[in-house]
């Protein structure tokens, strides 16, 4: 049976989000965006319908809420051809820098154009590869991190909740410096409980290399208010702002009608101290990204 792709929605206008509830630091940072402009060709069969999300249309939205800065992820749906996300860079120029996605059999040259262009890290889609053995993610990740070690970038983790949980043992001493998407993708709808959030609080409170990027609330809370996720989110904070990233998933799909106001005010709740959302904005942008 043939799945049809989500309907993405048309994104809402900049000026109708929610403003900030509080200061926004100099220098705030999005470290989580992604971008879909025509012309650029797409995987065979993506998971949405193109969406309404064009550099510019984000670029009004951050100049909106005080957003500064930028970090430009890849998306499944344009699989590993990164054609749109360096063009959208060089347009973008010093304000944004890029995550991108790549074949194995990458070369060094591609890699270090993409360096010279603004990318500073590299997605590994576990959704991709989440039926494989985790003996087999694990010679992957390692493999992929032969690759930006040398240039100083790191590895971003877009995985499912229970990749997360089965890579735990491995990731706990983990020696190269990685980002974990989505606050783990915790989600209960797959079995991930309570026990399995403390277990990565454990590990990102034990090894230093690891990151977590606070985005995608509503994709863990799914049909239940996004408080239902603010317990992980306060937690996440306690344990270690200082490698903590925020991220507005932007353009929300499948729903640009979403309101990256109320995503970015999620922070007011979860990291109350003002000192807190700087490092969280501000300090893990530049040591992940900009001062690489």
């Amino acid at each position: 049976m043939t799945t049809l792709p989500l309907k993405t929605t048309p994104m809402r206008t900049a000026s109708t989000n929610t403003t900030p509830t509080f200061e926004m630091p100099e220098g705030a940072c999005d470290s989580h965006f992604h971008v879909f402009e025509p012309g650029y060709p797409h995987v065979p069969a993506p998971l949405y319908t193109f969406p309404d999300g064009t550099l510019e249309q984000y670029l009004a939205m951050c100049d909106f809420l005080g957003l500064a800065r930028g970090v430009l992820v890849q998306p499944s749906f344009y699989g590993t051809d990164n054609s749109l996300l360096l063009d959208a860079l060089d347009r973008a120029g010093s304000r944004c820098r890029g995550v991108a996605q790549v074949e194995e059999d990458v070369t060094d040259r591609q890699l270090d154009e993409f360096h010279l262009r603004g990318v500073r890290a590299l997605r590994l889609d576990l959704f991709a590869r989440q039926d494989e053995p985790t003996e087999a993610i694990v010679e992957y990740v390692r493999a992929m991190a032969g690759r930006t070690r040398p240039r100083g970038w790191h590895l971003q983790f877009y995985t499912p909740g229970r990749v997360v949980r089965d890579l735990l043992p491995f990731l706990s001493d983990f020696d190269d410096t990685f980002v974990i998407d989505h606050m783990g993708y915790m989600k209960k709808e797959e079995g991930l409980t309570p026990a399995d959030s403390d277990r990565m609080l454990a590990m990102f409170r034990d090894n230093p290399n690891c990151w977590i990027k606070l985005s995608g609330a509503y994709r863990i809370a799914k049909d239940r208010p996004l408080s239902t996720v603010a317990e992980l989110g306060q937690a996440l904070v306690m344990t270690c702002a200082g490698r903590l990233t925020w991220g507005s998933d932007w353009p929300h799909l499948p729903n640009g009608q979403r309101d990256t106001g109320e995503q970015l005010n999620l922070l007011a709740d979860w990291a109350p101290d003002t000192e807190d959302r700087r490092l969280i904005l501000v300090s893990s942008a530049d040591k992940l990204f900009f001062d690489v």
